[in-house]
C-alpha cells in the first residue's frame, strides 16, 4: 500500500488546477467523438488518426487521475509571510558545503505550484534537499543525502515568501 502525500496549495493554484480538471472532464465527450469518428473510417489496425485519438484520450485520463488524487490530497494555504525561514511556499538562498560563491535560489513547492511560468527551479519539501531545508532558518546548515549517498551541506543564505 502506497503512502499519500499531501501537497501544500495556494487557494490560486487550487483553483488553476481544478480549472484544468474541469476543462479535461468536460473535454471527454469530443474525444470519445473523435474516437468513434475514426473508427469509422475503416480497418483499426492502420488507422492511425484512431490510435493517436486513444492515445490522446489515454494521456487526458491519467492527467485527469493525477489532478484528482492531487486536489482530494491537497493542503489549501496562503504562501508564508514570513521573511528569515524557509518553508513550503518560499523563495530560498543557499550554499552548498561552505562554499558562500556556489549558491542556488529556488522554490520549495511541488511542481504544480511552480508552473506559475517563473524560470525560478522548484523543490519538493519532500525531496531530500527540500526537506532538509523545511523551518530552517537564515545562517542555519543542514545536511542531506544525495542519490549517491554522500552527505551534503546546506545552508540557508535568505528565505522570503514567494509571490507569483
Amino acid at each position: 500500500m502506497t503512502e499519500t502525500q499531501v501537497t501544500w496549495l495556494t487557494p490560486e493554484s487550487h483553483e488553476r488546477l481544478k480549472g484544468e480538471l474541469d476543462a479535461l472532464i468536460a473535454n471527454r465527450p469530443v474525444i470519445a467523438a473523435e474516437i468513434n469518428e475514426r473508427r469509422e473510417e475503416g480497418d483499426l489496425k492502420e488507422n492511425g488518426g484512431y490510435h493517436a485519438a486513444r492515445e490522446e484520450q489515454g494521456q487526458q485520463e491519467a492527467r485527469i487521475r493525477q489532478l484528482q488524487e492531487l486536489l482530494n490530497n491537497a493542503k489549501v494555504g496562503v504562501a508564508p509571510t514570513k521573511s528569515g525561514v524557509a518553508l513550503p511556499g518560499s523563495v530560498v538562498k543557499v550554499y552548498y558545503d561552505g562554499d558562500e560563491t556556489d549558491t542556488e535560489t529556488f522554490l520549495i513547492a511541488t511542481r504544480e505550484e511552480g508552473l506559475g511560468g517563473s524560470n525560478l527551479e522548484t523543490y519538493s519539501p519532500n525531496s531530500p534537499l527540500g526537506g532538509a531545508l523545511i523551518n530552517a532558518k537564515v545562517g542555519e546548515t543542514r545536511e542531506y543525502t544525495l542519490p549517491n549517498g554522500n552527505i551534503m551541506k546546506v545552508t540557508l543564505v535568505s528565505a522570503e515568501p514567494y509571490h507569483s
